[in-house]
């Protein structure tokens, strides 16, 4: 009985010890330690086995995670306000009896609950927003078919591409896991990629959702280039590096409902 609790509770330290990595950035033992309430040895032992699973890299005095696919929930816990504050731009941007495609994430659900009582059609790939706006008669709600990604909520394959190929709309409010210095939209799962793609394709105007976590934020595959894209809606100054690369192709940055290109 003893040694059962013992491995949920080490479970579950893995479990904060991996949300505190992937939402904070890399930390130090110590301040991992006072977080958990745990010793520094405590912490040491868990960093091992979680660097043995490949879930983070040990780096001096402490620990960064891998980069990879998170669970939906997890994210969606995560900068609440800041994608508060670039949903509520983003949403000021549609006009009623406009199409709006929504990709995966949290910022793009975070947009949906913006959109309770206009007059729009919603397409989506994420069934959190289909969720959220399922009993909204003033939306008409399009859900793409396609494989189903439980745990970020999600659908993706040839189905959801082949079904972009058919449907066409006014905005696109794309989400993404890192925006590179030179304006390059990067995504951590390649599953997803084809699918972001398709509905770049689909879309008349790109509006890319970044809060400041993703400049550069992560990813190992390309999305896009900046000329694709028409706006960048984000909660803090992009720094320089990116913005020119943005501006220079001729896209808006949009800071909190302050425009600097």
């Amino acid at each position: 009985m003893t040694s059962t609790v013992h491995i949920v509770l080490a479970e579950r330290r893995h479990q904060l010890i991996l949300r505190a990595l992937r939402s904070g950035g890399p930390a130090a033992v110590t301040d991992l330690s006072e977080q958990l309430g745990v010793s520094p040895a405590t912490i040491r032992r868990d960093l091992v086995k979680l660097e043995e699973d490949g879930l983070l890299t040990r780096v001096h005095g402490g620990a960064r995670a891998e980069e990879g696919d998170q669970p939906f929930d997890e994210v969606a816990e995560v900068r609440v306000a800041e994608k508060d504050a670039i949903a509520a731009h983003a949403a000021g941007l549609i006009e009623d009896g406009q199409s709006v495609l929504l990709d995966i994430g949290t910022t793009a659900y975070r947009l949906a609950r913006q959109l309770h009582g206009r007059r729009l059609t919603v397409i989506t790939s994420n069934l959190v927003v289909y969720e959220e706006l399922a009993d909204d008669e003033g939306i008409e709600l399009v859900l793409l078919g396609g494989m189903v990604r439980r745990e970020y909520r999600s659908l993706v394959g040839f189905l959801t591409e082949d079904n972009l190929r058919q449907l066409h709309a006014d905005w696109l409010f794309l989400g993404t896991s890192g925006v590179r210095p030179g304006g390059q939209v990067m995504d951590t799962t390649v599953v997803e990629v084809p699918v972001k793609r398709a509905m770049i394709k689909a879309s008349e105007r790109i509006v890319l959702l970044a809060d400041a976590a993703k400049f550069p934020g992560t990813g190992m595959a390309k999305v896009c280039g900046p000329e694709d894209l028409d706006v960048v809606v984000t909660n803090a100054p992009v720094n320089a590096a990116t913005r020119a690369s943005l501006e220079e192709a001729g896209v808006a940055v949009v800071v909190a409902g302050k425009v600097q290109a």
